[in-house]
């Protein structure tokens, strides 16, 4: 009995002692397995940040390939439109001369779209719009505020509602300061808190303009350019040379200004003065879409003393220095429908300033002048009339 008791004692141990290293295998097994889902586990998180981050800059890269796929469709759009322009003038020319060797194609280019803007002188003016307002007398005067040296420009965009204001400070920068409003650019101090819009080239002069949401410049060089500057998308989208050879400053007494920019009720107008015309100021009306010289006119006013001009429904206005102390007086004007001759101009003293207007600026939303008087930006409010009044 005893030998038997002992018996079942060391079964019982041995089996006692296989389940023990069966259940020490199992947990091993399975702390094996934990390990594997923990190291996958980790694994699958890093690798769904990896995608995550690669996810991201691939979005960040495509909306790059999308602004430039914008910016570049819009140069293409412009060289598509220069390349037109150049094949209709090559096309003109060659159906009206022969070739010609040893003949600079630039230079005659340019000679031939003279003959052609003279040409269409001759021509009656056809009137975009019934606009028929001239000037009456100035009903109001305000000083905003002194920002800058004694001359530049200051102006809205005279084409659009937007409100906002353009300074161009001096004679040639390439820096113009944007505000979103009149209020937010006298309450400021001087330019800091307006938004810098850098310019590729320096303007020169003083006659600007701003017209539907593009600037229009003068780049001088061998050649006077008329540069078109898109204000919203921070480009050039077109740019052309100024028809007239031999330029003189427009004005006496701003000689830095070779071409004054102008808008009105019509549109884009060029006043400029060249040396074949040399004492008078000449008039040009431009397509402001395309930049070419629609037509062209020889004004009666002399470039002597004049100061500045503008034009208001097809008629330029030129601003002359008085022998009166600090006054400036309109005493010539041109009506390009010849609805007003030079006869009838307006006996308007603009009130006691501070010294010469370096630029006068008309609005024909607001039938203002924005003027630039000696680092001083104005507002002159218009009282009008019909021009069949007179």
């Amino acid at each position: 009995m005893r030998a038997l008791h002992l018996l079942v004692l060391v079964l019982s141990g041995l089996v006692g002692a296989q389940q023990q290293a069966l259940m020490d295998y199992l947990e091993r097994r399975l702390l094996a397995i934990e390990d594997r889902i923990s190291l996958w586990h980790e694994q699958t998180s890093r690798y769904a940040s990896e995608l995550r981050e690669f996810k991201q800059q691939m979005v960040a890269q495509l909306e790059g390939l999308d602004k430039s796929k914008e910016a570049l469709r819009s140069e293409l759009d412009t060289v598509g439109t220069r390349v037109d322009r150049v094949e209709r003038e090559m096309d003109y020319l060659e159906t009206q001369n022969g070739a010609q060797p040893c003949v600079d194609v630039e230079d005659k280019l340019v000679e031939q779209q003279v003959t052609v803007v003279k040409e269409r002188n001759k021509a009656k003016y056809s009137k975009l719009t019934d606009c028929s307002d001239m000037i009456s007398s100035i009903k109001a005067m305000k000083i905003l505020k002194r920002v800058g040296g004694a001359k530049g420009m200051w102006t809205k965009d005279m084409g659009s509602a937007t409100g906002k204001v353009y300074i161009l400070n001096g004679t040639e920068d390439n820096t113009v300061y944007e505000f979103g409003t009149v209020r937010e650019f006298t309450s400021s101090q001087g330019t800091s808190s307006a938004t810098n819009v850098q310019l590729p080239s320096s303007w020169r002069g003083m006659g600007h303009a701003v017209y539907n949401n593009h600037l229009y410049y003068l780049k001088q060089g061998e050649e006077m350019k008329l540069i078109k500057f898109d204000l919203q998308k921070n480009i050039v989208v077109d740019s052309a040379v100024f028809p007239a050879k031999n330029q003189l400053p427009v004005y006496n007494l701003n000689p830095e200004t070779f071409i004054d920019l102008a808008v009105d009720e019509e549109g884009l107008w060029a006043i400029f003065a060249t040396q074949e015309n040399e004492r008078h100021i000449s008039l040009a009306k431009i397509d402001s879409k395309t930049l070419d010289i629609e037509q062209m006119w020889d004004t009666p006013c002399v470039r002597e003393n004049a100061e500045a001009a503008f034009v208001i429904c097809g008629t330029v206005y030129v601003v002359y220095n008085s022998k009166l102390p600090s006054r400036s007086r309109i005493q010539c004007v041109f009506d390009v429908s010849d609805m007003v001759t030079n006869d009838d101009a307006p006996n308007v003293y603009f009130p006691k300033r501070y010294g010469t207007h370096a630029s006068l600026k008309y609005s024909p939303v607001e039938q203002l002048l924005y003027a630039w008087d000696d680092g001083y930006q104005i507002l002159y409010k218009l009282q009008m009339k019909k021009k069949l009044e007179v």
